[in-house]
């Protein structure tokens, strides 16, 4: 008997499971599974062999919609969108690789090791179960009858006057209306594929002539960057926003000290939590790139990115450092840049600070000396991309500034390191990730304005700005996807072609600064500083 009823509520836990953290609550499983009335419907009506079958099936079904509804909880928790399952089981990869550098080797086999076996065991439950379920029917069957004919009126009454019992109807069609989002998503993601393709083709810089393209940025020293989960709440959340705002305001000061002023405002990111290349692709593209689908049809085309934009123009060499590449780059020619220096390729010798491969300040410096510091060929200009990652989760340890002439081959950080918060005691406290956080954004918007405030000359400009917010434990469960956007310059005049924007004076946006898409911020840079539009249709 024993054994009958825990097979029962786990039937029923499994159909009424919710596929929010945040929906996990008592009232949720206190109520009256359509699918579980149907079912009994069912299996009364078939003869032995057949109900066993379809009993059996029927667990696995329910298993992989379970399943579902976990990998929702995980990426709604995540990424603030539930998990698709046409596109997203590549990244349970960056998943694993991210549980791997944050918190070991050992830990991460066992936790996947773990979750395989749970998985397994699960589908292995709900079968069992609902063939044990099954038997009980055909083995009572008046009692049954009765008690399924009962379950539906009850059904069909509480349904019909919207009955609730603590805010949560008693009547549910849960699983029933999980599988028809499902299959929407399905069918929509696959429509939303043929679509972009046809999208990615056009672009209205497509075929400007390259003596028409950034012509009022001939000679400067360009430089876009991308803070790792730069995000609004940073800025605003009233944990992170005093420190973050503080250091935005005082970097301000120091650069207008050194000659450099800023304006900046609002871009909202085309995702959130993590996927970071897709924000870096939105931005460079001018295109929605909200998922991975989209980023691959746009990696395989032809449609010019902010950064090619520069390369065709045959003015500039350009460059890109990107610590967070660890393994080869085909994006590399998207992008047009002639030369990428990778994780691998700035000579760290010091400690990994959890996911990120070395502390910003490094990566700069490197940069700095590897690039920066040298003239380009032929009397060319430069074009650099940066990718800073010191920002990324688990925000435990974080490096320090250092001296920038003891920063060597990074060896000064082991004892940084060493001292800082492990990932497993800030990942498990949800107020010590949003200030650790905080802190990140701090250290990270510090390198880099004291880099440019050391190294940057009168023609260096500098767009730097977040690629997406934190995840939804650290900005909340109703975050915008904003993330602050700002260029600084020494000369004026670049600023004033931007005057239009109605951008806020400083590092830090006001709140009220305006917000574009992401996607729209290409065509309105490229138009600012002088490009002609020549549409490319097909």
């Amino acid at each position: 008997m024993t054994v009958t009823v825990l097979a029962a509520a786990l039937v029923v836990a499994a159909l009424l499971l919710p596929n929010t953290v945040v929906g996990l609550k008592p009232m949720k499983f206190a109520r009256i599974p359509a699918e579980a009335i149907i079912g009994a419907a069912v299996m009364l009506a078939l003869p032995r062999r057949p109900r066993i079958v379809l009993a059996a099936v029927s667990g696995v079904a329910l298993g992989a919609m379970t399943l579902l509804n976990f990998l929702d909880m995980g990426f709604n928790q995540y990424l603030g969108r539930g998990f698709n399952p046409i596109l997203d089981w590549s990244l349970l990869g960056d998943a694993e690789s991210y549980l791997n550098d944050s918190l070991g080797k050992t830990v991460t086999m066992a936790a996947t090791v773990g979750v395989v076996v749970l998985v397994l065991l699960l589908f292995l439950l709900l079968a069992l179960s609902t063939v044990r379920l099954s038997n009980l029917l055909a083995r009572n069957t008046g009692s049954a009858t009765r008690g399924t004919l009962i379950a539906g009126v009850a059904w069909i009454t509480c349904s019909s006057l919207g009955i609730q019992f603590g805010g949560v109807p008693l009547a549910s069609d849960r699983t029933a209306s999980a599988l028809k989002l499902q299959a929407h998503q399905v069918m929509n993601t696959l429509h939303d594929e043929a679509e972009f393709e046809k999208v990615a083709k056009v672009d209205a810089f497509g075929n400007t002539p390259a003596d028409q393209l950034v012509p009022d940025l001939r000679g400067k020293d360009m430089i876009f960057t991308f803070i790792e989960s730069y995000g609004r709440s940073a800025i605003e959340d009233p944990i992170m926003a005093p420190g973050v705002d503080s250091t935005l305001d005082a970097r301000t000061k120091a650069l207008a000290k050194a000659g450099f002023h800023a304006k900046s405002g609002w871009l909202t990111s085309a995702t959130y939590g993590g996927s970071s290349w897709l924000g870096h692709s939105t931005t460079m593209s001018g295109l929605w790139i909200s998922n991975q689908q989209r980023y691959r049809t746009v990696m395989a085309s032809d449609h010019l990115s902010l950064t090619d934009a520069f390369k065709k123009t045959g003015a500039f060499d350009t460059v890109g450092v990107m610590p967070g590449v660890q393994k080869g780059w085909p994006e590399q020619k998207w992008y047009g840049l002639d030369k990428v220096y990778n994780a691998f390729q700035l000579g760290y010798r010091g400690p990994k600070f959890s996911w990120s491969t070395m502390p910003d300040q490094y990566a700069l410096q490197q940069y700095q000396e590897r690039v920066h510091s040298k003239q380009p060929a032929d009397g060319k200009s430069r074009m650099s991309l940066l990718i800073l990652t010191s920002s990324h989760q688990p925000w435990a340890p974080i490096p320090k500034m250092v001296g920038w002439d003891q920063l060597g081959d990074g060896s000064v950080f082991k004892g940084i390191e060493a001292a800082g918060n492990k990932p497993e005691d800030v990942i498990a406290d949800t107020t010590k990730s949003r200030e650790e956080y905080g802190k990140s954004i701090q250290y990270s918007v510090t390198a880099l304005t004291q880099w440019l405030e050391r190294y940057g000359n009168k023609n260096t400009v500098l767009v730097f700005l977040g690629d997406h917010q934190p995840i939804a434990r650290v900005s909340g469960n109703h975050a915008s996807r904003d993330v602050p956007v700002a260029i600084v310059a020494k000369d004026p005049k670049l600023l004033d072609k931007i005057s239009g924007w109605n951008w806020t004076d400083g590092l830090r946006p006001a709140h009220d600064a305006p917000v574009w898409k992401m996607s729209s911020f290409r065509d309105r840079f490229l138009t600012a500083y002088g490009s002609t539009p020549h549409p490319k249709t097909r």
